[in-house]
């Protein structure tokens, strides 16, 4: 059944026309998508994919880029498709400092900085989004926020190196 729904719930989704807990708290992850045959698993990455490149291309999206985020991550089960497909320029390097600002207190406790928390999506995202940013992200960010561009350096540090280093 939810496979047939699927397609009415992407537009809906990728269109806006969905309040927040009609897609953040959507289950799809715990349905278990990946065991669909290969045609459909195929089908739903591309559209979460294809979903999180348009909205991170888009200067002023219909959803926050950071809800949009969490919800695809939550889906894929995990974040680095997202990150593949989060291209350097004005635009997206904008978002990135927006979500690098949101997100950069919980990941420098190692936390998982969305809403709706999962222990287990946490010990796959937590981990990537600590590297890319690390590895990636000071550079796109500098310009726009000096400090924040630090943080998100200190991201590929262990824990106990960061403390130190943040006073």
């Amino acid at each position: 059944m939810i496979r047939r729904l699927l397609p009415t719930w992407a537009r809906a989704v990728a269109g806006g026309r969905l309040e927040p807990l009609g897609w953040k708290a959507h289950g799809l992850r715990e349905l278990d998508w990946r065991s669909w045959p290969a045609r459909q698993t195929a089908a739903v990455e591309a559209f979460v994919c294809a979903w999180w490149a348009d909205v991170v291309a888009t200067p002023e999206p219909g959803r926050s880029v950071d809800e949009v985020f969490e919800a695809c991550a939550s889906i894929l089960g995990t974040a680095a498709p997202l990150l593949e497909r989060w291209p350097p320029g004005p635009v997206t390097d904008a978002h990135l400092v927006s979500c690098a600002d949101g997100w950069i207190d919980d990941l420098l406790r190692d936390s998982l900085p969305f809403f709706h928390s999962d222990d287990e999506l946490g010990l796959v995202v937590v981990p990537e989004l600590q590297a890319w940013p690390a590895r990636q992200a000071p550079a796109r960010i500098e310009p726009h926020d000096y400090g924040l561009a630090v943080h998100a350096g200190l991201l590929g540090l262990p824990e106990g190196e960061r403390g130190g280093r943040l006073h």
